[in-house]
């Protein structure tokens, strides 16, 4: 693994930003790079986005476009709806999965069962032989 001070890669993400851009310029993965920040206790970018996503969410109440807001933000078009989608929505309760049986109408109760006819028995028949 690289050879990164935890004051070097503080420097490093605030130039570049994300994991993987980093990883670029050291010839290394975004996985390097995130262990690295694990390792020295550094939130990402990501985690500190709270206001970030808060005004997001008011200037497209407000009635911007999805494309002028990640531009502004510096986001790509798919990453903004993600986080309009996420901080906008309130949690759901998840739906109870319900059977087959119980969305069923309630069955009549069934009529006693009469005794079956005896069966006729097969085998020989009864006649002569010519």
């Amino acid at each position: 693994m690289a050879k990164i001070s935890k004051a070097e890669l503080i420097k490093l993400q605030k130039k570049f930003k994300t994991d993987a851009r980093i990883g670029e310029e050291f010839g290394i993965t975004r996985q390097a790079i995130h262990q690295l920040r694990k390792k020295y206790g550094i939130e990402s970018r990501i985690a500190g986005n709270k206001e970030r996503n808060e005004e997001i969410i008011k200037m497209r109440d407000d009635g911007k476009s999805v494309e002028s807001i990640a531009k502004k933000f510096d986001l790509s078009i798919p990453q903004t709806y993600r986080i309009i989608k996420e901080t906008s929505a309130a949690p759901k309760k998840a739906a109870k999965k319900v059977s087959k049986k119980e969305t069923a109408a309630p069955k009549k109760a069934a009529a006693p069962k009469k005794a079956a006819a005896p069966k006729k028995a097969a085998g020989k028949k009864t006649g002569k032989k010519k």
